[in-house]
């Protein structure tokens, strides 16, 4: 079968290796339908992440159709056509009863790599996947892309959203202009946010920030981005902030546009070496956040806002390509051409 792996940092290449076979009894075999390039891919194609020559590839969002399954796995069977989340929550431990499944505590291989590829071995399958009603040529090419969301970006917005307990009536600032920002702004739409402030210096997604509900937008940075985000809530600072990228600068600003008491929720994953928790201290500001719940979210609430169109998701990938075109896929991303990258599988295409 065909993989992505690292060649090298900025360098993809396709390889031809075996298919996976079921290793363990709760292992599922899928045949991918459709992946796609994460905003986080980029941290190792970019070398920041040092990666080891021809390494797996980081991919971890897939939509597929089951093909093989381990003795213990009683929820799925061949022919199914799922989601196949980032995360492999089990459903039942602590942290999966709580509702927050990418923190599963029954195993420590909690999340998935090398989905970039035709076929993908899928642990811990028995709660985690997530059944989607018939089959992907049921789908329009555009619900297909909402419902590979789900696997990742659509979930990790909401995580953001959720753990920042955006309400009725709030005013929320969103950082970050990532598909995964996008989706926040998609999230806190949903549970009832007034003011939604993007964080965008790029026309297109502006554009598509405001479709999803964005009210208002600041496309400065550091002190600047402070001080406009301060002026649109009246000095008063936001109800909740969703931190959608994790580097320095954002979180910086993060931790300084909320109001006393405000809750960030923080789903960027951080690549900031140190944080002064002093103003955090005198503001009563509340951190929270980390890898999405991604089946809890899917199978409570975000599959049947897809399936019965009160959200459209599936926007943030505005270029496709093919397995063969991996190259392409990632350097459309790191060179912001497009905002996610979209990647067929071969069998899978449509007219």
């Amino acid at each position: 079968m065909k993989k992505a792996i690292f060649e090298k940092a900025g360098q993809m290449k396709i390889v031809d290796v075996d298919r996976p076979t079921i290793e363990k009894p709760d292992d599922v075999i899928i045949k991918v339908v459709r992946t796609c390039v994460c905003g986080s891919d980029l941290w190792n194609f970019r070398g920041i992440n040092p990666v080891e020559k021809d390494s797996e590839n980081s991919g971890h969002e897939a939509i597929g159709i089951v093909e093989e399954v381990g003795e213990d796995i009683t929820t799925v069977k061949p022919g199914d056509f799922v989601i196949a989340p980032f995360t492999h929550g089990c459903g039942h431990c602590a942290a999966c009863r709580a509702g927050f499944d990418g923190s599963c505590q029954s195993h420590n291989d909690n999340f998935s790599s090398g989905v970039q590829a035709q076929y993908v071995r899928f642990q811990h399958g028995q709660w985690a996947l997530v059944k989607v009603p018939g089959k992907p040529s049921d789908y329009s090419e555009g619900m297909l892309k909402s419902l590979l969301t789900l696997a990742d970006v659509m979930a990790t917005g909401y995580h953001a959203a959720r753990v920042a307990n955006v309400s009725d009536g709030d005013t929320v600032v969103v950082m970050g202009d990532g598909a995964v920002g996008l989706c926040a702004i998609i999230a806190a739409k949903m549970r009832g946010a007034k003011k939604i402030i993007s964080t965008s210096r790029h026309a297109d997604r502006q554009a598509l920030a405001k479709e999803f509900g964005a009210t208002d937008n600041v496309a400065e940075r550091s002190d600047e981005a402070v001080q406009k985000i301060m002026e649109l809530t009246n000095g008063a600072g936001a109800d909740a902030v969703l931190e959608c990228v994790g580097t320095e600068q954002s979180t910086d600003t993060a931790m300084k546009v909320g109001r006393p008491g405000t809750i960030v929720g923080r789903v960027g994953l951080p690549h900031t070496p140190k944080m002064d928790m002093t103003v955090l201290f005198y503001n009563n500001t509340i951190v929270g956040g980390g890898p999405a719940s991604v089946t809890t979210y899917d199978k409570d609430v975000l599959l049947k806002a897809v399936l019965d169109g009160d959200i459209n998701p599936g926007k943030v990938f505005t270029k496709s390509f093919d397995l063969d075109q991996i190259q392409e896929a990632y350097e459309a991303m790191d060179k912001r051409e497009a905002i996610k990258s979209y990647i067929i599988m071969d069998g899978f295409e449509r007219d």
